[in-house]
């Protein structure tokens, strides 16, 4: 990998953690508890709990996001983004432009 790919994937990586970020903000408060003081109808009621069981699953997924791309930002600190952990080949660019966070060329995917 050219030091001009290491350095745009050091920026879509930090582009990502911080909207990632800003995504994770926006679920905690969508995922709030529903009170009961809320004078909505009981059908209401049942859509605001299924829309929030919904974005407790959408934060869990960010969340796992975002720990993968810290690790990534790890990786490129010591050197070893985009070397595949399993056959210590190259990990294609575009593959990593997509997916930062993973480990394994195609191949080994």
């Amino acid at each position: 990998m050219t030091d001009a790919e290491k350095k745009e994937l050091k920026e879509i990586i930090d582009n990502q953690i911080h909207s990632t970020k800003e995504e994770i903000e926006e679920l905690k408060e969508l995922t709030k508890p529903i009170t009961l003081d809320n004078s909505i109808g009981r059908l209401s009621r049942m859509d605001a709990i299924n829309n929030k069981a919904i974005n407790e699953k959408a934060l869990r997924d960010k969340k796992r996001t975002l720990q993968k791309l810290e690790r990534a930002t790890e990786r490129s600190e010591k050197g070893e983004l985009g070397t595949c952990l399993r056959c210590g080949n190259e990990i294609p660019f575009g593959r990593l432009k997509i997916m930062p966070w993973t480990t394994r060329c195609v191949k080994c995917a």
